[in-house]
């Protein structure tokens, strides 16, 4: 039976996902701050920007069941609001949790994943990594700085016969937009901040189902050569397609006027 660990398993994306792979037959394991223990879901409560209670929820699989196959490191959070205005600890705190909180998961599981020479880390990016958007600069850096992170640690560890890859979703509905810390700080300067986030916030909660992402990320679990990077969703991957074509110039300028 095979093992997999999830961070922000108690909702959303990480829920979905969490159940699904309970439903195949894998020992699930997801790391939350809050959350609670089912018939097949075994909770370990984690704050993953705090290296050592990572180091600690790994011991803890790892006693139990000896190995880790897969870690999807997925819990994160957005802030939105104009940069001119954004407090350093706001940004930071965004970073700490969808960054950092990303580096602390995958080195807690590395040694053992290392040692058995075998292994799948994939991370819940985002659409956002590579169509940024305005009022939530800090959320598609967090993003973006994942998508470097994944490509170079794939060629740091593919001596050991582990793999690593990105899955970014578009939009999808889940508690992750109420979640959401909005500031409309220099909203008299900014006159666009309220309506902008309110597109895409409804963009948001008409988006995909999160049962849908977790199916992508169980497929490239499952998958023998899984690629570096997907995108979850046809009609984001034909936007993404398309960022690469067209000029810079044209797609900010594109942006800006959706918001």
């Amino acid at each position: 039976m095979k093992t997999v660990v999830i961070t922000g398993g108690s909702s959303g994306i990480g829920k979905a996902t969490a159940e699904l792979f309970a439903e195949r037959g894998w020992q699930v394991f997801e790391w939350s701050r809050k959350g609670q223990s089912t018939d097949k879901i075994t909770h370990i409560t984690c704050d993953v920007t705090k290296p050592e209670q990572t180091r600690a929820a790994a011991k803890q699989v790892l006693d139990r069941t000896g190995q880790i196959d897969v870690l999807i490191s997925n819990a994160g959070y957005g802030i939105s609001g104009a940069i001119e205005f954004t407090t350093t600890e706001d940004a930071h705190r965004q970073m700490e949790v969808n960054f950092f909180g990303a580096v602390n998961s995958v080195q807690a599981v590395l040694p053992s994943m290392r040692e058995r020479r075998v292994g799948r880390i994939i991370f819940t990016g985002s659409v956002a990594a590579i169509l940024n958007i305005p009022y939530q600069a800090f959320y598609s850096a967090s993003k973006s700085a994942i998508n470097a992170l994944a490509l170079a640690l794939q060629n740091e560890v593919r001596e050991f016969g582990i793999y690593v890859s990105v899955l970014m979703p578009g939009d999808v509905s889940t508690g992750f937009t109420a979640a959401r810390k909005k500031s409309e700080e220099g909203s008299e300067a900014y006159g666009h901040i309220h309506t902008a986030v309110a597109e895409m916030e409804k963009d948001e909660q008409s988006g995909m189902s999160p049962r849908k992402m977790a199916g992508l990320l169980y497929r490239i679990a499952t998958r023998r050569c899984p690629a570096p990077q997907y995108i979850g969703g046809t009609h984001y991957a034909l936007l993404c397609f398309l960022e690469r074509l067209l000029p810079k110039r044209l797609v900010n300028w594109i942006i800006y006027k959706v918001y």
